[in-house]
């Protein structure tokens, strides 16, 4: 394996690095009295301040560029809300309840939480008889599982001691957080596969990928900043209070901004499966430099469930790799039927031709009165 083949691995990785320090910056901060809403707003601010001149200069030069349309704008809002600002207000509401952990391993969920949605639709068929129906089945739940026992059962501690967060927009002090941050947690992971789901339409209307990133990441600054202002009505909660809040909010839209490329890179060249199977390396990262720096709790029931839900995403990831094998293989068979069916029809419209050539060729050679003496009706 040389470089070049290397390089999708590595840029996997390190985007999986990203995506655990934007989930443990963003809890660090959190902790420090930082309102989530607020950040969701500064992150996605600084997320459109990054992408938008990108996206600007990369379409000045294309005059075929697509346009805006109403129906364009609405889906685009619709898909800014769902999986933007609702998403990431109760993945961060989630994340501060919680721990980073939970965060990272809920969110290997999508796959599984995606495949339930897109059958409720009609979008994906079970078979039973089907090894790979089975396997998308089985799995789904088992990372739904998975997420129940992370949710409800602790088991004994393994590492550090008690660690207690601040207060809660939605629990008085005292109170367990650990059960409502895992339910926040799973509705952000709802609303995530919501939203992949509701790319199909969107990217159809307006397939320019860069430039509608930069379109949902404005939409939901300003969707996030009204949602902000309702809930945080005194501004004092929209300070910065210390440089690090400051530093994780850049590093948050730095890291939306830097990913988006990279990701996009990798499936260009690999494909959405390979992207997806390192995930839960994410959960890994997290897991021990929470427990190391931040003094996170991990129980064995936790663990366990975590475990749960990467088997289980491995389960369905196999189950779909198996259905896109068997759909290039059909497509593959169509193709060649095709070109077969091309090539008979050309091969006997050249017979047609040739035997009409042989015998337009042979009636000019026969002798017009070929039958008669040459001595016939002749007089000497």
């Amino acid at each position: 394996m040389g470089f070049e083949d290397c390089k999708p691995i590595i840029v996997q990785v390190a985007c999986q690095f990203v995506y655990s320090g934007v989930t443990l910056i963003a809890r660090a901060a959190l902790v420090q009295d930082f309102s989530p809403r607020v950040f969701v707003v500064y992150r996605q601010s600084i997320a459109f301040l990054l992408i938008a001149p990108v996206a600007y200069f990369s379409r000045r030069g294309n005059i075929k560029g697509c346009g805006l349309s109403w129906k364009s704008f609405c889906l685009i809002n619709l898909v800014s809300f769902i999986g933007v600002t609702v998403y990431q207000n109760v993945y961060f509401e989630g994340l501060y309840l919680a721990s980073s952990s939970a965060g990272s391993a809920l969110g290997n969920l999508v796959p599984a939480i995606t495949f339930v949605i897109a059958y409720t639709l009609g979008l994906e068929k079970v078979h039973l008889r089907s090894l790979r129906s089975m396997a998308k089945v089985m799995g789904t739940i088992m990372c739904v599982g998975g997420a129940a026992a992370m949710a409800l059962i602790k088991g004994p501690k393994l590492l550090n001691m008690e660690f207690n967060p601040r207060n809660s927009l939605f629990l008085k002090e005292g109170h367990d957080t650990w059960f409502l941050g895992c339910l926040f947690l799973l509705a952000s992971t709802c609303c995530w596969s919501l939203w992949l789901i509701l790319q199909v339409p969107v990217t159809a209307c307006y397939p320019d990928h860069l430039s509608l990133t930069a379109w949902m990441c404005l939409m939901a600054a300003v969707q996030s900043g009204i949602l902000a202002l309702i809930f945080e009505p005194n501004f004092d909660a929209w300070k910065l209070t210390s440089p690090f809040q400051l530093f994780s909010c850049f590093f948050a839209g730095l890291g939306s901004a830097v990913t988006f490329f990279a990701q996009a890179w990798c499936i260009a060249k690999r494909g959405p499966l390979f992207s997806a199977m390192f995930s839960p390396l994410s959960t890994v990262i997290v897991t021990v430099f929470a427990c190391i720096f931040m003094h996170e709790e991990l129980y064995a029931g936790s663990m366990t469930g975590g475990l749960a839900v990467i088997i289980g995403l491995y389960v369905v990831l196999w189950g779909k790799a198996k259905d896109l094998e068997d759909k290039n293989k059909e497509e593959t068979i169509t193709t060649t039927q095709i070109k077969n069916q091309n090539d008979q029809t050309t091969l006997l419209s050249t017979h047609e031709a040739s035997d009409n050539i042989i015998s337009y060729t042979i009636d000019l050679e026969e002798p017009l009165l070929h039958e008669k003496s040459p001595n016939h009706g002749c007089n000497t």
